[in-house]
């Protein structure tokens, strides 16, 4: 043995260390020598004799320090559906709570955070990007209503909806754009639809929010926040401002842009894309067969999503939307939260011709608008031709 110890021995093989101690208690017949010898207590000598003596060399293996008694412990048949509905939804754990509730299967969120470590399913969280530009982020807006958050969504990605979905839905021609409107306080969200994506229907759709805020005696500055879209203006500075004071700054609202390439600027209403895909389009679109019955699901959609269904971000305490707007001070009547979905196409031009009255058939046809500023102007040509208009039948 030399002058190892029986923890140098242990470190290098912790079954043979246990080994030579019984070995040498056989040798001397003494607890008090064997543990001089080894340089170790006489409890730990004790303690591998005893199991040496019950269960042989087996009884000299490392024991699984797992208590015999768990009663906290999760069910093995409940952590499998958890396990499986995580991987069928992909939600985090808040969610997933929610979701195996309505189930009737109760977990909190920390075990769930849990359970999703033990079987390897936890995302890493993305590094969080110092952001370079000064724009408006959702988390600064106090006052609801006054800041909203613009976004077209093609619905039509196959990757998104898989080739079943994906084929029904050209197959019954619904409208392929969704215009999504989200209140970055309160996430109160609508839904305008439109088979082209154009600026007359970009347009025709901020006009339909800002004409229904205030119909419910919402007032103040209302800014809507876009992403750089030639639908909204593209990169042209000028061209935004024109479209701002034309259309929008007459009923009081504004049109701002993220900084280009941050979309974390606009990420409430980008992350609301995703609960459409997973709550709305792909458990009911098989069902629909006709544009009529897509606008009155996404009515019904927009009813469960804003006034029923909990919302798990920042600030919203597991509450829906309108539960937040109430909370935040708002006093008006509950059908705020229900504009209802529309197909823009029919109505955008004639829409935008009464905020703007000229000669000719469409306002929209072959103008220029003149930006004149103290140093610079600039000419912007917006074409929509006629055609579209008559063969909508408007």
């Amino acid at each position: 043995m030399g002058d190892l110890a029986y923890r140098e021995v242990y470190t290098m093989n912790a079954v043979e260390a246990r080994k030579r101690l019984i070995r040498t208690y056989q040798q001397t017949g003494s607890i008090r020598a064997t543990a001089r010898e080894w340089h170790t207590s006489r409890q730990v000598v004790r303690k591998w004799l005893k199991r040496y003596q019950q269960e042989g060399e087996a009884g000299l293996r490392d024991r699984s320090r797992r208590p015999h008694h768990m009663p906290r412990h999760t069910p093995p048949e409940v952590e499998e559906q958890m396990v499986k509905a995580r991987k069928q939804t992909g939600y985090g754990p808040r969610r997933l709570a929610l979701y195996l509730r309505r189930k009737g299967i109760a977990l909190s969120p920390h075990t769930i955070r849990h359970i999703l470590d033990r079987h390897d399913l936890t995302r890493p969280r993305p590094q969080r990007r110092r952001p370079l530009y000064p724009a408006h982020w959702a988390w600064e807006e106090n006052r609801p209503l006054l800041f909203f958050q613009v976004d077209f969504k093609d619905i039509l990605d196959k990757k998104s909806l898989g080739t079943l979905l994906y084929t029904h839905f050209r197959r019954q021609r619904f409208p392929r754009y969704q215009l999504t409107l989200c209140d970055a306080r309160t996430r109160l969200r609508w839904l305008l639809f439109a088979q082209r994506l154009n600026r007359t229907n970009a347009l025709a759709g901020l006009l339909i929010a800002l004409l229904w805020l205030r119909a419910h005696q919402v007032e103040g500055e209302i800014i809507f926040q876009t992403d750089w879209g030639q639908e909204f203006g593209g990169d042209n500075p000028h061209q935004i401002a024109c479209l701002e004071e034309r259309f929008l700054a007459p009923l009081g609202g504004r049109l701002v842009r993220y900084p280009l390439g941050r979309k974390q600027y606009n990420g409430r209403v980008e992350r609301s894309h995703r609960t459409d895909d997973e709550e709305f389009y792909r458990p009911y679109l098989l069902s629909i067969h006709s544009s009529q019955e897509f606008l009155i699901m996404a009515a019904r959609w927009l009813y469960f999503y804003n006034i029923l269904r909990p919302h798990l971000g920042v600030d919203m305490e597991d509450l829906p939307p309108l539960a937040v707007l109430r909370r935040s001070g708002y006093n008006g009547p509950d059908s705020i939260a229900l504009l209802p979905p529309i197909i823009l196409d029919p109505i955008s031009t004639d829409l935008l011709l009464l905020c703007d009255p000229k000669d000719g058939n469409d306002l929209l046809a072959q103008y220029t608008l003149m930006c004149v500023g103290k140093k610079q102007s600039a000419v912007i040509t917006i074409t929509q031709r006629s055609s579209e208009r008559s063969s909508a039948g408007v």
